[in-house]
């Protein structure tokens, strides 16, 4: 059975997103050295010199992770971005082709996105995505550090898409 999904590459005005791999070592290393992110408690970054391990999971700046295929569902997670590059068009876009694969191409019924209830900044980013809270799943994990992870929830549905794509679309356009 080929594994689902398939490997893709997909392109914009801003980013490429492809299947990670041992050749993004170097330039991932450098991204997670850019503002120290790995230090920040309540989520996941790599440290710099961790990044050939990160890459040797399968986990990389923005994944499609907990996949479900039978029931046509997954999570986008995972996701990270250098310090000087938040807060441009790029996490949108990536999450603009990331969506529409799934729900396009492989006819997701729902996508999934999950954060540490205390991440505000991350909350902030996946509802303007358009994605809606589901739930908080309270002392769902613990972190490296000893805390216990409330995971904030947040899903979009099929039946969302062509709103969230005509907005998510609209931001892309707007000018910075």
């Amino acid at each position: 059975m080929a594994p689902w999904p398939p490997e893709f590459t997909l392109s914009g005005d801003h980013v490429t997103v492809e299947t990670l791999s041992q050749s993004h070592c170097e330039d991932l290393s450098e991204a997670a050295a850019d503002g120290e992110l790995h230090r920040l408690w309540y989520t996941s970054v790599p440290k710099p010199e961790g990044i050939a391990a990160e890459i040797d999971r399968a986990v990389g700046m923005t994944t499609y992770m907990n996949i479900d295929a039978a029931s046509r569902r997954l999570e986008i997670g995972s996701t990270w971005y250098r310090k000087s590059v938040q807060r441009t068009p790029i996490n949108t876009e990536c999450k603009l082709l990331l969506l529409g694969h799934a729900f396009e191409t492989l006819d997701c019924i729902s996508v999934e996105f999950r954060t540490h209830f205390v991440n505000i900044q991350s909350r902030q980013a996946i509802e303007r995505l358009g994605a809606k809270l589901d739930g908080v799943l309270r002392s769902h994990q613990i972190m490296p550090n000893g805390t216990i992870r409330d995971t904030a929830c947040y899903s979009i549905i099929a039946s969302e898409w062509s709103t969230v794509k005509a907005n998510l679309e609209w931001r892309l356009q707007q000018p910075r």
